[in-house]
This record gives C-alpha cells, sequence and structure tokens, in this order.
C-alpha cells in the first residue's frame, strides 16, 4: 500500500503524509489490537443496523459481515498484517475489509465515527474483564471455603499489630477472606452494571442524521440501552476508571493475604507449606523453597495502583468530548487487567493447594497469653470486677507468667488469688484455647458453629 492510499484513509483534508515521529506517536495499533474482536462484532452489528433500517443495501451488509468474519480469522490464525500506518485497529480491519470485499466495505462507516466506535470496543472490552474477575474471584472463594471447612474448628493465634491476640480458628481466618472478595465481587458487579450502556451510534459527538437505530445496535452487542447522550458517549471513561479502581481495591486485598502467605510459609511460623506449584528454590542455598507467586501477587498492586492513577491523571483535564490524550487509556487498562487476572488466578491456585499444619496452629494460638482477654471476661463475668479493674488484674497476672517463663494456664489457682481473691478453680474453664474459640458465639465470631454457618452461607450463595 503506497503512502498515498495510506494517507487517504483521514480523507482530503491533508495532503502530505506524517513523518515518522508523529506517526509513531499517533499510531495505537501496537497496543489497541487486542480489540479486534470487539470492533469486528460492534461493525457487524452496526451493519446489520444499517441494512434494517435501509440505510445500506441487504447485499451490501452481508458482504460485510462475512468479510469482516474473514477479518476476524485471519486475525485468530495470526497471519493478519498489522499497518502502523493505519493507525488503530479500526482502520486496520477496514481496510483489510475494503481489500477482501471493494467497494462495499466504504459503507460500513457511515452513521458513526471513530469516536463512538473505541468507545463501544473499549467498553465491551472491559466488560468482558469484569466478567473474568468475577468468575475468578468466585473460583478463589471456593478455594478459601474448602479450606475454612476443612479446618473449622482448628484453633490458631488472632493477630492485632501482628502480636498474638486472642485464640481464633484456622476457618475463620480463611472466611475473613470470603467476605473480602465478596466485596471485591460487589464492586466489580457494580461497575459492570453501569458500564453496560450502549454508545455506539453517537458518532464523532453530536449523533448523526441518518435514520440509525441505537437501540438495535445495543441489544446485539449485549449492552442494556443506548448511552442517553452523544457528548458523554464518546467522551465518558468511567466504566474504565471503575474497572481499575475494583481491580486496585481487590489487588490489596491479594496482596495482603500474598503478606500473609509469605510469614506463614516461613520456618520461624510454618504455619502453611506451599505446594512445589508456587514455590522456588535457592541457586545457592538448597534448604530454600521461597514462596515466590505470593511475593509477586503482593508486587502486582504497584503495577494497577500505577495503572488507575495514570488514567486518572490523563481523564482529569479533558473538555467534551474526545481528545486525543484519551487514546492513553487502554494500555493501562490491559496492562492492569493482565496483571490482576493473573494474580487472582495464581492466588486461587495457591489456596487451594496449600495444607495447613494445625499442630503448629495450635501450638501457636496456646502461647503467648492469647486467652489473656478470657481471663479478664471471666472477671467481669463471674468476680463482678468492673472491666477496667479486671484488665488490671490480668495485667498483673500476665505480668507474673511471663516472670516465670510460662503461660496463664500454667499458674496455680493460688497465684492467680494473690491477684483478686475471688478467683476460683473454674477460672481454667476459660484459660484453655478450645473453651476460648467456642466462647466466641456472637454473629459472625469465631466459634466453630458461626464459622460453619458462614461457610454454608457463602456455599449457597455460589452454588
Amino acid at each position: 500500500m503506497t503512502d498515498k492510499t495510506q494517507n487517504a484513509m483521514w480523507g482530503g483534508r491533508f495532503a502530505a503524509g506524517p513523518d515518522a515521529i508523529m506517526e509513531a506517536i499517533n499510531a495505537s495499533i501496537s497496543f489497541d489490537k487486542r480489540l479486534a474482536a470487539q470492533d469486528i462484532a460492534g461493525s457487524r452489528a452496526h451493519a446489520a443496523m444499517l441494512a434494517a433500517q435501509g440505510i445500506v443495501t441487504d447485499n451490501d451488509a452481508e458482504a460485510i459481515r462475512e468479510g469482516l468474519l474473514t477479518v476476524l480469522s485471519e486475525i485468530e490464525r495470526g497471519t493478519f498484517e498489522y499497518s502502523a500506518a493505519l493507525e488503530d485497529i479500526h482502520m486496520n480491519v477496514e481496510a483489510r475489509l475494503k481489500e477482501i470485499i471493494g467497494e462495499p466495505a466504504g459503507r460500513l462507516h457511515t452513521g458513526r465515527s471513530r469516536n463512538d466506535q473505541v468507545a463501544t470496543d473499549f467498553r465491551l472490552w472491559v466488560r468482558d474483564q469484569a466478567d473474568a474477575a468475577i468468575g475468578g474471584l468466585e473460583a478463589l472463594q471456593r478455594a478459601l471455603l474448602a479450606q475454612a471447612e476443612a479446618g473449622a474448628d482448628w484453633v490458631m493465634p488472632g493477630f492485632t499489630h501482628l502480636q498474638t491476640a486472642q485464640p481464633v480458628t484456622w476457618g475463620h481466618h480463611m472466611m475473613a477472606y470470603v467476605e473480602m472478595f465478596g466485596r471485591d465481587i460487589g464492586r466489580f458487579r457494580d461497575a459492570r452494571a453501569r458500564m453496560n450502556e450502549c454508545p455506539l451510534g453517537a458518532a464523532a459527538l453530536a449523533g448523526t442524521g441518518f435514520p440509525i437505530d441505537r437501540e438495535a445496535t445495543a441489544e446485539a452487542l449485549g449492552f442494556d440501552r443506548p448511552m442517553a447522550n452523544s457528548l458523554d458517549a464518546v467522551s465518558d471513561r468511567d466504566f474504565a476508571l471503575e474497572f481499575l479502581s475494583a481491580a486496585t481495591i481487590s489487588a490489596v486485598h491479594l496482596s495482603r493475604m500474598a503478606e500473609e502467605l509469605v510469614i506463614w510459609s516461613s520456618a520461624q511460623f510454618r504455619f502453611v507449606t506451599l505446594s512445589d506449584r508456587f514455590s522456588t528454590g535457592s541457586s545457592i542455598m538448597p534448604q530454600k523453597k521461597n514462596p515466590d507467586a505470593a511475593e509477586l501477587i503482593r508486587a502486582k498492586i504497584g503495577r494497577i495502583l500505577g495503572a488507575t492513577v495514570a488514567l486518572f491523571t490523563v481523564m482529569k483535564g479533558l473538555p467534551l468530548a474526545y481528545s486525543k490524550d484519551m487514546q492513553e487509556d487502554k494500555e493501562q487498562v490491559f496492562d492492569a487487567a493482565d496483571n490482576y487476572l493473573l494474580a487472582l488466578a495464581a492466588m486461587e491456585g495457591m489456596v487451594r493447594d496449600m495444607t495447613a499444619n494445625r499442630d503448629a496452629l495450635r501450638a501457636a494460638a496456646s502461647s503467648g497469653f492469647s486467652t489473656a482477654t478470657d481471663l479478664a471476661d471471666w472477671l467481669v463475668r463471674e468476680a463482678g470486677l468492673p472491666f477496667r479493674d479486671a484488665h488490671h488484674v490480668t495485667g498483673a497476672l500476665v505480668a507474673l507468667a511471663e516472670g516465670k517463663g510460662c503461660d496463664l494456664p500454667d499458674l496455680s489457682l493460688e497465684e492467680m488469688q494473690d491477684a483478686h481473691g475471688a478467683i476460683t478453680s473454674s477460672v481454667f474453664d476459660v484459660l484453655g484455647v478450645d473453651n476460648s474459640v467456642a466462647s466466641r458465639t456472637s454473629y459472625g465470631g469465631t466459634a466453630p458453629d458461626q464459622v460453619r454457618a458462614q461457610i454454608a452461607r457463602w456455599k449457597e450463595r455460589l452454588a
């Protein structure tokens, strides 16, 4: 194709082609070719609508739609030749369509612009990624539910400030992440519902004088309705910002869980063993088994948050309607979506494969004065002390046990009574970690029965 032919794609307004620098900064085909399937789907729907409205003939529309399938087949086979001189996926597809079917290809662009075309393509692509995110999160929740169900009554330490706080159950800890990822699903679903309006037919910014049927193209592409304002339709990128925002919050959750897996799989904790599939060795230290997958998940938030900040920055100063700045929207979203979905899949695999060390969990739960709060609660409930006084008595007993190098259940009744005379032997009933977790029966608490109830609720939701 000659430079003159290439430049003809711009129309008659420009007599000379862009130089190499302008071509390089202007072209987006290197990344927006990922929108090929969405671009062809949108064009096929548009062609069918044009024929139904009598704007193009049925024969031309059929030639266009069949030709587009040929283009898609070439793209999927990897034989399609992309040209940077044609700028973007839209022009590349249209140019190849003209080579295949000839003059009818020029009728495809009737009643639309590249502005509403790219807005439609991108929205379709992001919608697909939101669906993939929801599916990935549900798979991760199922893996967490399996872990929770297996260890609904396994005791482990609960932490605040990464210091031993109170005993909890393994199942309870797993269910905390089920809840977090459930909120992530809600955010993606909310974003998907808002983005499911069709920009196609808004044309450049003002709509079109052709008697198009925007409801028909919206329905054909699976949208709920056409967007109601043509200016908004071509200039809106809220759908991408919402997707990135939801992905960023979810990536934070993935990172927090990854951090716990890094800690828990260390020799100092040994709470879990990660499978060989998601671990690596050391080139020099043969004893090492490194949680590299978890560490990489932990790092992905940087890329995803960076993409979110970048797109907000691109959009913040743009007047209505379309500006070329908006070409900078896609690479950020593509990269963030790729890395988020990869991290999600890796976390699901790690959780499904990991083995919890029940003995190590229990040993850790039984140390660090984890039942101190249970002692304070007993003093309030059984001895009638105000909580602040009970807190003081318990603190004194913790100091005594710490000085003796033992835990609270190892103190004698006499030693406890020296701290407060109202203490009786029944206090030992609450100092065991099993009794502690069993007593936390409030809704959402760590008692095994509560954990099993939450597991059942989520299994029903995911059924």
